[in-house]
């Protein structure tokens, strides 16, 4: 039986047609695409084909895209080459919301002597644009703060964001792995320097990934070796998955607009139901401002981790924040940087949805997690009194 997946914020299933465009590269075209001869040089046109379509996606020119390994790499190298290219100043700024790709890469670089400001946000996770600019100094090498949060899906103000660091001076980068495929992005209007796509995000495979570098910025590699990526990023390419992202940014493209209303109205109907079935519920972050496929909503009195246990034994899989923070017992950062209660922050859950999902695995919810909150809250000292036979 094949399990009812709303996890796309950590993972999506890679595309069938990005899969059919990946198996030759595996087997008849496998070589080398540095090598002089015939036979490994041709892969080097058909990884420029797949740049092309990955640069069109965001409306960005194909050589402004770095492959990269994933969007941790992208992040860790934005940010570090910021620095390196700015060796006199010392200041970083970022939020308390980010992904750790981010968060603790910024945190590792205030341990080597940087002086790092995390942004707050409000209690729908929402960022002040004056906030930041309060913060802002001479000696501010790098902003560098998300598109769109993956836990709560709440989408920052880049645009304004960005055209007010263009104005000072100031390089920017977004983590943008979350909204790249899910809302329209352009490039040539919003003023970034730098901006983080992740392959795995919109149904290409794991272990690819790109960098945005606006042409001009100034950009020390961050992996050095070979010549590959114009001497960007050393190392020899991951052909396959490189065509199987051109072929997932495609995918992307052609299907944003439809995608986009197929999914707010699928997530819209899924938290519509648990809200109606499920009493002392709430959704967290900005409702009327978010990616068109997530919903976070907070149970109160119940354990997150309880929750998914019991949704995986009916064969569901969601999750309780950023995969790559689910080993930790911590509440989420993220929720906790927003002020959510302590009664409501550990009985959060994400639901992400991709297009692959449909209105039945909606109702599979709905059918089993009224049944689910009340019986952990019959088990719990401080839910009993909450729950439905009480």
């Amino acid at each position: 039986m094949n399990p009812v997946y709303l996890d796309n914020n950590a993972t999506t299933r890679v595309a069938p047609e990005v899969l059919e465009t990946m198996l030759p590269y595996f087997s008849e075209l496998f070589g080398n695409p540095s090598s002089m001869h015939t036979f490994g040089g041709q892969l080097h046109r058909r990884i420029e084909e797949a740049r092309e379509k990955v640069a069109a996606l965001i409306n960005a020119e194909p050589y402004e895209i770095i492959f990269t390994s994933c969007g941790t790499e992208s992040d860790n190298a934005a940010i570090m080459s910021a620095v390196e290219s700015q060796p006199r100043k010392r200041h970083i700024i970022t939020t308390r919301v980010e992904h750790p790709a981010v968060l603790n890469f910024c945190q590792h670089l205030g341990r080597k002597g940087h002086r790092v400001t995390l942004l707050p946000v409000n209690k729908q996770g929402q960022l002040d644009s004056d906030t930041l600019l309060r913060t802002l100094d001479d000696d501010t090498a790098v902003v560098s703060i998300m598109y769109a949060n993956n836990e709560t899906g709440v989408i920052f103000p880049v645009e304004t964001l960005s055209s007010i660091l263009k104005e000072r001076g100031i390089l920017f980068h977004t983590d943008a792995v979350q909204a790249v495929g899910k809302i329209p992005i352009d490039v040539t209007k919003i003023p970034v320097d730098m901006l983080t796509i992740s392959g795995h995000k919109l149904h290409a495979p794991k272990g690819i990934g790109a960098l945005y570098v606006r042409k001009g910025t100034r950009f020390h590699p961050y992996i050095i070796g070979g010549h590959q990526e114009g001497g960007r990023r050393a190392g020899t390419e991951n052909v396959a998955s490189v065509i199987g992202f051109g072929k997932a940014a495609e995918l992307a493209r052609g299907h944003l607009g439809d995608d986009s209303a197929y999914l707010g109205k699928l997530r819209d109907r899924l938290e519509q139901g648990l809200l109606a079935s499920c009493p002392n519920a709430g959704v967290n972050g900005d409702i009327s401002n978010r990616l068109p496929n997530t919903s976070n909503i907070s149970f109160e009195y119940v354990e997150g981790e309880a929750i998914l246990l019991r949704l995986n034994e009916h064969n569901i899989c969601a999750s309780s924040g950023s995969a790559c923070s689910s080993g930790s017992l911590e509440p989420s950062h993220v929720l906790r940087a927003m002020g959510v209660p302590y009664t409501t922050v550990h009985g959060s859950i994400r639901f992400s949805l991709s297009r692959f999902n449909t209105d039945g695995d909606v109702d599979a919810v709905l059918d089993v997690m009224p049944g689910i909150i009340n019986e952990l809250r019959e088990l719990s000292p401080f839910g009993k009194k909450h729950s439905a036979k009480a």
